[in-house]
């Protein structure tokens, strides 16, 4: 089964970003969200789709993709998803451990792990794991607002929506506080307030002023985000539970945190931490360390797809990110119905991309 063609496809989509774009303490000043699909296709026409981080990222991905990964890929033997995820990590290392180099990687394996669903007639999370759940729960990722009204407005759409969990990227208090008047007390809040902090002191200040509203974490405390030992510092202190990893290197970066007992939650990213294989990795790591695994996935394409299959495999029910920025033009069809996901039953990721809505 040899690796004949990598295409890839930039799909663009204009979006709802839910308050006027680049207000004051917004932290998307783009016109439109990009996601960037890879397509891998093998001897007699099979193929599957996979995706690299993108955003501001996806045409600089796109580009590691076409001009170094996919010439690596012709001729490989896609079964085996391991070497070949091996072999791109060392002819490409010099390109950057984290990073677009690493991002096309990841779409590799996504895609042959949707071939090699495929091929055996299955849904991807079959072959992940036994939990087999029908639908996944969801949580609403809200974008950064900076304005306690927009805050609230957003949250209570979120609510109204049926989401009983909101992740906010707020780091001003009062924005914070305006979520929590606007959520019902049980709807509990995840706080990713992106490496706000460069000392361990400011970040357990603010610890210490949000954790008696219904915190399910705090995530990324401090800059820089490997600073294991000034992230531990917050975790040992906090009063809250502590969540990272989006910005990790890949497996290698997480068993260093782990080692540091610096989180509660990891949040490895499929779209950037060596694909579906790189997920298995960290999980595999997290569980002698009693830490919990919920993956980072503000994604629409088929990283998103990836992330609700392995949630649908795992022993413990963990939920799904959902960016909450609705596209005019979506790149698949998947549906948030009274705060979940239902898991697509047919072989592989199960969907396939609107194509129309591609370019």
């Amino acid at each position: 089964m040899r690796i004949t063609r990598v295409d890839t496809v930039l799909h663009g989509s204009a979006f709802t970003y839910g308050a006027k774009p680049g207000a004051a303490g917004g932290n998307l000043r783009l016109s439109r969200i990009d996601t960037l699909l890879v397509r891998v296709e093998v001897e007699g026409g099979l193929h599957g789709w996979g995706e690299g981080f993108g955003f501001s990222l996806a045409a600089t991905t796109r580009d590691v993709v076409d001009r170094l990964v996919a010439p690596a890929c012709i001729g490989q033997d896609a079964r085996d998803i391991a070497g070949i995820g091996a072999m791109l990590a060392r002819r490409f290392h010099n390109f950057g451990r984290n990073g677009p180099a690493s991002f096309a990687i990841s779409a590799i394996d996504i895609a042959l792990w949707d071939i090699r669903a495929k091929a055996a007639g299955q849904p991807l999370h079959a072959l992940l794991g036994g939990a087999g759940r029908a639908r996944v729960p969801a949580y609403a990722s809200l974008l950064r607002y900076g304005q306690p009204a927009d805050v609230a407005r957003n949250v209570a759409e979120a609510v109204r929506r049926g989401y009983r969990r909101i992740k906010l990227h707020e780091v001003e208090l009062d924005c914070i506080q305006a979520a929590r008047e606007a959520a019902p007390a049980e709807v509990p809040l995840m706080l990713d307030i992106n490496c706000a902090f460069a000392d361990a002191a400011s970040a357990l200040d603010f610890c210490h002023a949000v954790r008696d509203l219904n915190i399910a974490w705090v995530e990324e405390p401090t800059w820089p985000p490997e600073d294991y030992p000034a992230m531990a510092r917050v975790r040992a202190a906090a009063g809250c539970p502590i969540s990272a990893g989006e910005n990790l290197g890949g497996p290698v970066d997480f068993a260093r945190l782990f080692a540091a007992g610096a989180v509660d939650v990891a949040q490895p990213s499929v779209t950037k931490h060596g694909g579906v294989s790189g997920l298995l990795e960290v999980a595999r790591l997290a569980r002698p360390a009693g830490v919990a695994v919920v993956p980072h996935c503000p994604y629409f394409g088929p990283g998103l797809l990836a992330s609700l299959h392995w949630l649908a495999a795992t022993e413990a029910e963990a939920p799904l990110e959902i960016y909450f920025a609705d596209l005019d033009t979506p790149p698949y069809g998947l549906v948030v119905r009274d705060g979940f996901v239902e898991v697509p039953r047919a072989p592989g990721l199960g969907l396939y991309p609107l194509m129309g809505s591609l370019r």
